[in-house]
């Protein structure tokens, strides 16, 4: 948008130098991302979400920042789904610990590329056929209840159609290479199972894509607002996994919550030219759902299975 060359352009510059540093500083050689650093940038990240939304709320109003923020933390919500799945794909493919965030830099970077398309697409379908919100809203609802009833613990890289079909046509060496994606054998190029892990991680945010989109289109259309606020909340994601990954397995009734916040999204998109639900309502709903999956989770720890 012509008006917003100037927030476009901070917003540029912030996640460029951010990355930047990321990658060529902090974390030029491969090493394990221990949890006080791990706490350290989720904070940060935290930290400039909170002062870019602060931005927005000087030069675009108060409604644009209630609208980033809520967007914000839907993304930052269904992410906690992300990152039980990125645990799964790590250990099945047995990656070694200090190389998980070179996967997870590069999978983010692309994933940034993908989600400004997704967006853009959406965006594009929104503004030709106004009754295509009716379809997003549905497919967040169904979404909603397929999480809730699904199987916690049900991935299959291996049926992958992006990693088989990859695999057909490249060849894959046995070990890992260091943090190498790509080797030199025998005179032509192999993939590393790096690689592998990469592309089982990209096709994977993909199909989360699909569920958190429609659902920040359910707060806004503004481009600006619903890119951000992606954005944020995806380059965040490394590090809340880094913080989390070791005390996952203990928010066992958070799926329910995620679950609850897209069929509730889902309807509000469904009912809004009957009833505009208020963002801030929309808000407090979310917070209040995770707040609960959490506490419940902690109250009412999972048993451990019995040994005959």
């Amino acid at each position: 948008m012509p008006g917003q060359t100037a927030q476009w352009l901070a917003f540029a510059t912030i996640v460029l130098v951010m990355l930047a540093l990321d990658l060529g500083v902090f974390h030029r050689k491969a090493h394990v991302v221990r949890l006080r650093e791990a706490l350290v940038w989720s904070a940060l990240w935290i930290a400039l979400s909170l002062l870019f939304n602060l931005g927005i709320y000087a030069q675009l109003g108060s409604q644009a920042a209630l609208d980033f923020f809520t967007a914000y933390l839907i993304e930052r919500t269904l992410s906690f789904d992300n990152i039980f799945v990125f645990l799964l794909i790590f250990s099945y493919f047995s990656v070694p610990p200090q190389f998980q965030h070179r996967v997870l830099f590069w999978g983010i970077v692309v994933a940034l590329l993908m989600r400004a398309l997704f967006i853009g697409a959406g965006l594009a379908l929104i503004a030709k056929f106004e009754w295509i919100l009716y379809v997003f809203g549905a497919f967040l609802v169904y979404t909603g209840i397929k999480m809730a009833v699904r199987n916690e613990g049900e991935i299959h890289p291996e049926r992958n159609p992006v990693l088989r079909l990859f695999r057909r046509f490249f060849p894959v060496t046995n070990e890992y290479q260091g943090a190498r994606f790509l080797v030199q054998k025998e005179g032509r190029y192999a993939a590393t199972p790096l690689l592998v892990v990469l592309l089982v991680v990209e096709t994977s945010d993909l199909i989360f894509a699909v569920d958190s989109i429609p659902a920040v289109l359910a707060i806004t259309v503004d481009p600006f607002i619903v890119y951000t606020s992606n954005v944020f909340a995806i380059l965040g994601l490394r590090a809340l996994y880094f913080a989390l990954a070791g005390i996952m397995e203990l928010f066992h009734y958070l799926h329910y919550g995620l679950s609850a916040i897209l069929i509730f999204v889902g309807v509000k998109m469904i009912v809004a030219h009957v009833y505009e639900v208020p963002t801030i309502l929309a808000l407090a709903f979310i917070a209040l759902v995770v707040v609960i999956s959490i506490v419940a989770s902690m109250m009412y720890p999972r048993s451990a299975p019995s040994e005959e």
